[in-house]
């Protein structure tokens, strides 16, 4: 017979549930006096933390004035630089005068009023002629571009701005007249120069500035509808009605716009950043298509119809102006096609669209298959209707679309496509030589800097390097900045990209501050781009910062120090790149300063600290202007 279970018994039962609640009742003391002493450590801990913050406020306050005065003593490198080349700009000027190779100083308003006069005056001159003279026009208005763009807002009156830019738009004017008088001279001997074979002229000029193409149709025959000049790419699907009509087609491949009208200069931050848009522009004119090129001032349209480009929204690359034209009595007619009135031809159809093929620039980069727009005169501004069948082919860098009617076309892109930038850098090379690396979604570019001189080092597009005619030319930071858009390498936001971009915003004044601080410290240390930059609020900047002292390649992973930038504050952070969450924490052992120059003087190397000291002004300015015009704490 087995044993029967031992029942508990009543008083025992209170027992232990007396015994249980002692022990719950000890245990929730036991916590609740961790929890106080934890809840005293914390608010000590807290205490301290303020009081050591608050020391750390009152010593950066105390030193505040000494440190501001010591970095306006090093920021007279600013002023010292506008200097300088106030004093190469009148340097230039007199070495002109004193040269005595008869060419006008284009900032002299008699000087070029009498050439622009005695040129008008010449009237017998050939293509070739026209084409050896435009690179002294060119050369005149880019000389005034410059000017305009270069000349601090202080030295330009209002009434030598206006010389300036009626001198240019006169010289356009009559160069393009030039090109006009001389074609209408070289057709009017075309049959002197006909082809023997398909009875036709055709004749090609070329130099380093223009290339030229001119073909008349002598033969008029309606099965020659199809036109191609030798050894090119550039061709023509013309209709019946032209194959039978006394027409020519001029294709004057040039580096300057004559369509677009010459518009006020636009700048970004207060002005420091020259805005530009530039122009590669192809008219076909007497039939005739010419393609040209221009340096233009960026701007904002107030209205844009759903057809029109906003030249702000776009890039203009590749521009032309095609027309049909004819020689009657009166000299070179434009022929408009079609016409006005259609009523007196046989088939609806007798004006169906041109097709045209044209060779894109090497030296042109198009991150995406352009746009084909035409020229509106009367809105003055570009539009994308009458255009069909466009095709790109990237690899031939051939064009081919289908036009309604004659007129300016250019092939366009999104000003903005290679912004915000996904990250930069900033890298010493030697003194007085950094290295700017910008990174997009399309695009490496690297760019070296050198006293008050800019060079394009390398493009990468897709991770492959890329050949640009402008590595190795070193040039003034405006003239860097025209070439680069040129090409299509647009890296500089204007007043109004932040209508276009989403941007990282930040205020212009911290902005403004921090490149020059940056500029101030590029000789000895290499600054990047950091993904808290966008954690933290407009009113202040994050860059991660590391001491660079030799030319060696970068590390991959350096050990990088986050700084954090307000203006008047300047702090390293405790946590780094890789840290998971953002925090304004201060790191340990470190203190505020009211400049960057003063925060990286803590720990920087005496070789560092002499490196910086040594650098020139020109140097400094540059990579300021730099920094200013890419706006890499915003746009990254």
């Amino acid at each position: 017979m087995s044993a029967r279970k031992k029942k508990i018994t009543k008083a025992e039962r209170l027992k232990q549930l007396q015994e249980e609640e002692e022990r719950r009742q000890k245990e929730e003391e036991e916590a609740r006096v961790k929890h106080e002493k934890e809840e005293m450590e914390r608010v000590e801990r807290q205490r301290i933390e303020r009081e050591k913050w608050h020391q750390l406020e009152a010593k950066d306050l105390e030193r505040r004035n000494e440190e501001l005065e010591e970095l306006y003593l090093l920021e007279e490198c600013f002023p010292e630089a506008e200097k300088l080349k106030r004093d190469a700009r009148l340097l230039s000027q007199w070495n002109h005068y004193i040269q005595c190779d008869g060419s006008p100083d284009p900032s002299v308003s008699p000087e070029i009023n009498t050439f622009i006069s005695l040129w008008k005056e010449e009237t017998n001159e050939t293509l070739e002629e026209v084409i050896a003279k435009s690179k002294l026009v060119l050369n005149l208005i880019e000389k005034l571009r410059l000017l305009l763009l270069q000349t601090p807002s202080y030295d330009l009156e209002d009434k030598t701005i206006i010389q300036y830019r009626g001198s240019i738009l006169e010289l356009q004017e009559l160069l393009h007249l030039k090109f006009n008088v001389a074609t209408e001279r070289l057709l009017r001997q075309a049959s002197t120069l006909a082809d023997l074979d398909s009875g036709n002229m055709e004749k090609v000029i070329q130099d380093e500035n223009v290339a030229l193409y001119v073909w008349a149709n002598l033969k008029k025959n309606p099965r020659y509808r199809s036109v191609r000049f030798s050894e090119t790419q550039i061709r023509f699907e013309i209709p019946r009605i032209l194959a039978t009509s006394g027409i020519a087609i001029r294709l004057l491949h040039t580096h300057y716009d004559h369509a677009t009208p010459l518009r006020p200069v636009s700048a970004s931050l207060q002005g420091h950043t020259a805005t530009v848009t530039h122009f590669v522009k192809d008219e076909v004119q007497k039939g005739e298509a010419e393609i040209s090129k221009e340096l233009q001032e960026e701007y904002k349209q107030q209205e844009c119809e759903s057809v029109s480009v906003c030249e702000e929204e776009t890039k203009v690359e590749e521009q032309g102006d095609i027309e049909v034209q004819m020689i009657l009595k009166e000299g070179l007619q434009k022929y408009a096609y079609p016409p006005e009135s259609t009523e007196d031809f046989e088939t609806e159809n007798a004006f169906p669209p041109i097709e045209v093929t044209l060779e894109v620039q090497e030296n042109v980069i198009f991150f995406e298959d352009p746009m084909v727009a035409r020229w509106d005169a009367e809105g003055k501004h570009w539009q994308t209707d009458g255009i069909s069948n466009v095709l790109y082919q990237s690899e031939e860098r051939l064009i081919t679309f289908s036009l309604e009617t004659f007129g300016p076309v250019t092939l366009i892109q999104d000003t903005h496509i290679n912004m915000p930038f996904q990250s930069w850098e900033l890298r010493p090379l030697d003194v007085n030589k950094v290295l700017l690396t910008v990174t997009t979604v399309f695009t490496e570019i690297q760019i070296q800097i050198k006293e008050n001189l800019c060079m394009l080092a390398s493009v990468k597009v897709g991770n492959k390097k890329h050949s640009s005619t402008l590595e190795g030319r070193w040039m003034t930071p405006i003239s860097f900045i025209l070439a680069l858009k040129e090409t299509g390498l647009n890296i500089f936001p204007t007043g109004h990209s932040h209508f276009y971009v989403v941007i990282n915003h930040k205020e212009p004044l911290v902005e403004i501050k921090a490149y020059r601080q940056l500029a101030l410290l590029s000789s000895a240390f290499a600054f990047g781009w950091s993904k808290w930059n966008v954690e933290c609020s407009s009113k202040k900047v994050i860059v991660k910062l590391r001491e660079h002292l030799t030319e060696e390649e970068p590390v991959q992973d350096p050990n990088w120090t986050l700084l954090m930038f307000s203006g008047d504050r300047a702090q390293r952070l405790k946590i780094n790149e890789n840290s998971e969450t953002f925090s304004e924490a201060l790191k340990e052992e470190t203190e505020f300063h009211s400049t960057l120059y003063h925060l990286v003087k803590d720990f920087a190397s005496k070789e560092a600290m002499e490196k910086i000291r040594s650098s020139k002004c020109q140097f400094i300015d540059s990579v300021c202007y730099m920094l200013l015009s890419t706006r890499l704490l915003s746009y990254s």
